[in-house]
């Protein structure tokens, strides 16, 4: 476990009954108040003096009241210090352009998502022309945008960062690669295509979900967190806990043993990267 306190690039904070979230009706774990003081109790032992809260799919629609919702919340909860809202950028810039200039005014405003894997059925989704357009208004606004995507999308997400040089984007959850059925090819080659990319980081998140739940082992996990690490390197990757979605799998400290002994023998600095530094400068916190 690290010895300093962590910055979490990647947690979900809700509340269902102010915020709408579909498709949380039949996974009563997720289903219910998940606040800054039940993250403390279900991270601990783990220290953590910071984290990025990222956008829960809001129920169509209430995306910019998710992102007011959390910003208010923050100012009681100093724990939040970077909000990664959700826009619907399929709707091309000039739809958009207003939603994203409103988010932008919010003080921790720091990047969009919008789940590109929800489309997994959908191959080009995200290369379609006005959702490249609206994510290439991201830099005006000084804001980021997160690639959240299931492994067959992994050729889509290096075209939509190619296309977008000026665009810092962060890939999450690695990629949300094959584990469960053991599948490495083409995810194993294609993050080497898009760690060649300057303007990609990679979140080290949501992997133990990509296995079986309730039968994941570390040995099959930690090769594709070493393959991660390995390809971007110490100074573009950030650890994310992807809580509460994570403890389908896994609870939060089982996470940081498996990350922590895959990175064994790594530097403190290199670890501080990893755990702190590379979210801070990314998110600008």
């Amino acid at each position: 476990m690290p010895d300093f306190p962590i910055i979490d690039a990647h947690v979900h904070i809700y509340d269902p009954a102010d915020i709408s979230f579909a498709w949380m009706a039949d996974v009563p774990l997720l289903n219910k108040p998940h606040l800054p003081p039940y993250y403390l109790e279900r991270s601990a032992p783990v220290t953590v003096d910071g984290l990025v809260f990222v956008e829960v799919d809001a129920t169509l629609g209430q995306h910019v009241d998710e992102a007011l919702w959390v910003s208010e919340t923050a100012k009681q909860e100093p724990l939040i210090q970077a909000i990664v809202a959700s826009v619907p950028m399929e709707r091309g810039p000039v739809a958009v352009e207003a939603d994203i200039a409103a988010i932008a005014k919010l003080p921790l405003a720091r990047g969009i998502r919008r789940l590109i894997q929800n489309h997994v059925d959908e191959p080009g989704w995200c290369l379609q022309p006005g959702f490249v357009e609206a994510v290439k208004l991201l830099p005006n606004y000084d804001l980021t945008f997160d690639i959240c995507i299931y492994h067959p999308q992994m050729a889509d997400a290096i075209e939509l960062v190619r296309r977008c040089p000026e665009v810092s984007f962060i890939l999450d959850h690695i990629g949300k690669p094959g584990i469960r059925d053991g599948i490495r090819e083409p995810w194993w080659s294609q993050m080497r295509e898009l760690a060649s990319l300057p303007n990609v980081m990679c979140k080290v998140s949501g992997v133990a979900t990509e296995a079986d739940h309730r039968n994941w082992t570390y040995d099959q996990l930690a090769p594709y967190v070493a393959h991660t690490i390995e390809c971007f390197g110490f100074d573009r990757v950030a650890f994310g806990g992807d809580w509460p979605v994570a403890e389908l799998a896994i609870r939060y400290a089982e996470w940081v043993a498996v990350v922590d002994r895959v990175t064994e023998g790594a530097s403190e600095s290199d670890l501080r990267k990893l755990y702190r530094d590379n979210a801070i400068r990314f998110y600008r916190m």
